[in-house]
């Protein structure tokens, strides 16, 4: 399905210091994983959901990111004078799945921030936000749901997974109403990254959003809020609130989720991955269970 109307932000200016020394010359965005670099896993869940303008919000130091959407033309002979077609396929796919743009944050001052240096190419059309860090199994398509739900309602829209309570202070939480659409609650307020005990349930905010350009005149007078940044969330919060609006709805997300944005979770997430791949997986998996009785 095509969503012309809509246009993708995916903010990719963040330092990835947690990854150093990894992360001194090299994107945290283009850290490998299994065999194509985390950001093209984004912007392909982008292309899969029928958005064809994509806008990636790069900070100092990301050429390498606008590189990768490049075409190689050196690179793509070579490989179709060898007969490496499939090698071929997938060098050309990353520059053929979109129409992407780059503009630089400059000062990076937070999730908000970004968003807000999108307005200028969004325009008046509606908006994805697909954060890096959290890479959606294309098994589960979130992003289509999210976009669906957009259509009913008209508001903004969250991605919502239930966690531990233990550890919804790394997270934005949401307060919710039921529906009567199975996966489907009303947002009625949003708190960024709250103690446990003052959280208003274990519903956390992950790296997806469907939004409207309204969003950008909430931004633009936002303040710094946690972490001394501005927060989408604290935006999202004032739309959630707004009795004349029509609100803020969450999809509250069962499907297989991979958090690259931690040491652990990104070497979780190479093995999950290659372990489910046709062509890597029937070698994988007896090494695994080999190597994981041997510790």
């Amino acid at each position: 399905m095509h969503r012309s109307r809509y246009k993708a932000v995916i903010p990719a200016a963040g330092l990835g210091t947690r990854f150093l020394p990894a992360t001194k010359a090299m994107p945290k965005e283009m850290l490998p994983v299994v065999d194509k670099p985390a950001i093209q896993y984004v912007v392909e869940e982008a292309a899969h959901a029928g958005i064809e303008d994509i806008l990636v919000i790069i900070g100092r130091n990301k050429n390498a990111v606008a590189n990768h959407f490049d075409s190689v033309p050196e690179l793509e002979v070579k490989l179709k004078d060898k007969g490496d077609e499939e090698r071929l396929r997938r060098v050309v796919k990353s520059s053929d799945l979109a129409d992407i743009h780059f503009v630089r944050q400059g000062e990076p001052k937070g999730l908000g921030h970004a968003v807000l240096r999108a307005r200028a190419h969004v325009g008046s059309s509606p908006f994805a936000v697909l954060l890096g860090d959290d890479l959606i199994d294309d098994r589960d398509p979130l992003l289509t749901a999210m976009l669906d739900e957009h259509e009913r309602t008209g508001g903004a829209v969250v991605a919502l997974l239930e966690v531990d309570p233990d550890h919804i202070h790394l997270y934005g939480a949401a307060a919710v109403e039921d529906t009567d659409r199975e996966g489907i609650v009303r947002v009625t307020g949003l708190v960024e990254k709250p103690k446990a005990e003052e959280a208003p349930s274990n519903l956390a905010i992950i790296g997806r959003y469907v939004l409207t350009p309204e969003v950008f005149d909430i931004l633009e007078r936002t303040g710094p809020g946690k972490g001394g940044e501005i927060q989408l969330t604290d935006a999202l919060q004032e739309l959630a609130t707004d009795p004349d609006g029509p609100g803020v709805s969450g999809v509250i997300f069962r499907g297989r989720r991979y958090d690259t944005g931690d040491r652990v979770d990104y070497i979780k997430a190479i093995v999950q991955l290659a372990t489910d791949r046709e062509d890597l997986g029937p070698e994988l998996r007896p090494w695994l269970k080999e190597f994981a009785a041997n510790i």
